[in-house]
């Protein structure tokens, strides 16, 4: 059989079991141990794809994964992020869009405690949308800050995907999460000047309202009670790799140690808190690490059947300009945004996309971060990103896809202006792991 009908029939019957309502790592695992039977004899062939099933979720580098997830829902659960979010909310005072701002500023620093753009989404849905609602803010002002900021969790560290990403994919994790520091404060910073002008534009997007003065006391006072003692768990993540002292896992580690420290200190740390943690993480993390098993093994039977060999010595043979092909794989993760989840995606291109990659001599770590961009932007496409459904589970009765997708537009466009920048200025992202060498 050709690479290309191999291929092409392998990722077909993925997507169209998938389709059918199978779950994500069964519809993997199931073709990968029929294609396997097909391209080996079938005894070896199972125990090839037994061997690599274990070798992939039993890898140390994926540490970090459930140890980043447990960060997040501590931060969570304990109340911890309710507090980030006081502290901004007496700064703003008296501004014009200033739930919108205050969603910006809380969810970059939720999204670098948390590790996960789902639950950054959901917390940033449930606290906002209800007080936005009522205070009249128009739907865009609502939504657009909510899903632009809610997929800021999957470039800032502690990125729970950018790990995974950066296992599957083999390249260093650590650089790979340092990486996504500067793109990621730029897209806040974007977004920022964004309800700046929609609220120029259009005042009465953002009706203003009777705010309590608040003393610059007691302002100093949340400040250094409520938001600088998040600094510590963010230098135990990312200061730590930065400088060398401790490797990703290790700072996943003591990032879930410095949030336990503060809830304790805060006087939140309750037994029910832990439990509720313990259970997310616990639960996220096995559906993860099945997922892992099923990509590994169709990794397998893709390089088995000559489909990624093919794929690279295809392009290299019409020598495409670099440029183009990265524009035409950032296209497909956009375009598999719109039919299915992030992992998925991930599972699908990782084992062409980075081979060819590397076969244009592109720098990995690059683009690892150009991949995690496409990969949020995915998350406000319609007609099934999941960021929109997360933010419709908490919008008012009545709201409509198209509504939530219009306003998530003006924030997909910063994200697609922040891509521009980065191959045009590739050291925004790799400034930061160069310190590292």
């Amino acid at each position: 059989m050709e690479w290309y009908a191999a291929g092409g029939l392998l990722i077909s019957v993925v997507i169209f079991l998938m389709i059918l309502g199978m779950p994500v790592a069964f519809a993997f695992i199931g073709v990968s141990t029929v294609g396997m039977m097909i391209f080996f004899p079938p005894i070896v062939g199972l125990k090839l794809l037994a061997a690599n099933s274990t070798s992939a979720v039993t890898n140390f580098v994926l540490v970090p994964v459930p140890l980043f997830l447990l960060m997040g829902e501590l931060f969570f659960h304990t109340g911890v992020a309710a507090r980030v979010f006081d502290a901004f909310d007496a700064l703003l005072g008296r501004l014009p869009g200033r739930l919108s701002y205050l969603t910006v500023a809380g969810g970059t620093v939720f999204a670098t405690l948390s590790g996960s753009s789902m639950a950054n989404t959901a917390m940033l849905g449930s606290l906002m949308v209800p007080e936005m609602v009522q205070r009249g803010y128009k739907k865009h002002m609502a939504f657009g800050p909510i899903l632009g900021t809610g997929g800021l969790a999957m470039i800032i560290p502690p990125s729970a995907l950018a790990v995974l990403l950066g296992s599957l994919a083999r390249i260093d994790i650590g650089k790979l999460l340092i990486a996504g520091v500067f793109p990621g404060l730029v897209l806040a910073l974007m977004y920022t000047l964004l309800i700046f002008g929609q609220v120029k534009f259009d005042p009465d997007a953002a009706p203003g309202y009777s705010v309590e003065r608040m003393s610059l006391g007691y302002k100093v006072k949340m400040v250094v009670v409520n938001l600088l003692p998040m600094g510590l768990v963010v230098f135990m993540v990312i200061g730590l790799i930065l400088l060398g002292i401790a490797t990703p896992s290790e700072a996943a580690a003591f990032g879930a140690l410095g949030v336990l420290i503060l809830a304790a200190a805060f006087r939140c740390l309750t037994w029910q808190s832990v439990v509720k943690a313990v259970t997310g993480s616990l639960r996220t993390t096995a559906m993860v690490f099945l997922i892992i098993t099923g990509s590994s093994t169709f990794s397998q039977i893709l390089a088995s059947s000559g489909a990624t060999s093919g794929m690279l010595e295809w392009a290299t043979e019409i020598q495409v300009a670099p440029m183009i092909l990265l524009a035409v794989m950032f296209l497909i993760v956009l375009f598999l945004g719109m039919l299915m989840e992030q992992v998925s995606i991930m599972m699908l291109t990782i084992p062409i996309f980075f081979p060819l990659a590397q076969s244009f001599s592109f720098d990995l770590i690059w683009f690892g971060v150009i991949m995690l961009l496409a990969l949020e932007i995915s998350l406000a496409t319609p007609p099934f990103g999941l960021g929109l459904f997360v933010l419709m589970g908490v919008a008012p009765k009545g709201t409509t896809l198209p509504e939530v997708s219009m306003a998530a537009a003006p924030y997909v466009g910063c994200a697609i202006l922040l891509v521009v920048l980065l191959t045009v200025f590739p050291a925004i992202a790799t400034y930061l792991p160069g310190l590292m060498q």
